[in-house]
């Protein structure tokens, strides 16, 4: 099983936002990110930036206006 940890990028800082990630959606302008034993985490105005499957490392980028 492959789950991921993602990293909210913003103004130049990293936060972890999800450990354990195990599904990505995106719906409309939000990126929904889902795991096991949490509620789901929502991030709006974001994009992937970069995924490392062998790191298991997500990174989303909030997108400046």
């Amino acid at each position: 099983m492959c789950q991921m940890t993602v990293v909210l990028e913003e103004n130049g800082s990293e936060s972890t936002i999800v450990e354990g990630a195990t599904r990505l959606d995106v719906v409309g302008d939000l990126i929904r990110v889902s795991s096991f034993f949490e509620e789901p985490v929502e991030v709006a105005d974001a994009r992937v930036s970069s995924v490392d499957f062998l790191g298991g490392r997500l990174v989303l980028e909030k997108k400046t206006v």
